[in-house]
């Protein structure tokens, strides 16, 4: 059987400090993701969610740019050429985090990652498929559906040097048939930019990421943007990559930093070797999800 990881890979997730001054905000993602090409040997390096802005329903269209038609200009679009001309200077592929997006021609906002190849070539475009919209009495509420637009497909990237990652948004990972169907397609690494806050990230940031590597016998990683007591929005933090067989592997805590962790080659293979669910599934009692009618970008 051909391995899902084709050889050892450093992954890098960038746990950002971000604030008002985009600019800033990019000029600091170059330094971040340059500090873990070339002092940690990072190939794959991913920024967290909304990392060249502030988190809130009140930003987005603040800070929206326009993508379409690809490629944009640099008027519309600053972020996407800073991250195209980074993943080229690092030699890296980098996924994006995500950004505020404004499509023009429907007139809606979207948060929406970007994934570039080592020469600057965007590989694919992520629209955050479920929003988050929540409202824990006495703890949070918050509506993204008040100003942004649902993206309506799956994400899946071949990187011809090691294998299929599959890319979505943060509270995408609540929804586990998109792991199960990208798993199911081949992905050997679930990549979820996210914001959880105090609350949600202290009841579920660890046990979704867990959870999502052990439905699915692949590696996770989750990356944060770092925790602001003085913003509006208090992220989580706690960036992690987790294993196969759900094993944490690496977490930051809530500061800023880079985290950066070694995926196996072969050990998707062993995990699933020595808990065989791949070939134990009952799809003559329950239906292959993956095989169902399916909106996905590869």
């Amino acid at each position: 059987m051909a391995k899902l990881l084709k050889q050892p890979l450093k992954l890098a997730l960038i746990q950002l400090s971000t604030g008002a001054d985009k600019a800033a905000n990019l000029s600091r993602a170059r330094s971040k993701v340059l500090e873990a090409v070339h002092q940690h040997g990072a190939k794959i390096v991913v920024l967290p969610e909304c990392f060249n802005s502030p988190y809130g329903t009140k930003y987005f269209p603040k800070y929206a740019e326009t993508l379409l038609p690809s490629p944009p200009s640099k008027d519309k679009s600053p972020t996407f050429h800073a991250l195209s001309e980074l993943a080229k200077e690092g030699g890296c592929y980098l996924v994006g985090g995500s950004i505020p997006e404004y499509e023009e021609s429907t007139k809606n906002l979207y948060n929406t990652s970007l994934t570039f190849s080592p020469t600057g070539e965007l590989l694919a475009t992520h629209r955050k498929v479920h929003l988050f919209d929540i409202d824990i009495p006495g703890k949070i509420r918050f509506k993204e559906s008040e100003v942004l637009s649902p993206g309506n497909k799956l994400t899946l990237v071949d990187i011809p040097e090691y294998g299929k990652i599959a890319i979505a948004i943060c509270y995408d990972i609540r929804f586990p048939e998109l792991a199960m169907i990208a798993a199911r397609k081949g992905a050997f690494l679930l990549l979820y930019p996210g914001a959880f806050n105090l609350t949600t990230g202290a009841l579920h940031w660890e046990l979704q990421a867990r959870a999502r590597a052990m439905d699915n016998q692949v590696y996770v990683g989750l990356c944060s943007p770092a925790r602001d007591m003085e913003a509006e929005y208090n992220a989580w933090g706690h960036s992690m990559v987790v294993d196969p067989n759900a094993e944490v592997l690496e977490q930051l805590d809530e500061n800023e930093g880079i985290l950066v962790a070694e995926l196996k080659e072969g050990r998707i293979e062993e995990v699933r070797k020595g808990i065989p669910v791949y070939s134990q599934r009952r799809f003559d009692v329950y239906p292959d999800v993956s095989e169902g009618k399916i909106r996905w970008e590869e």
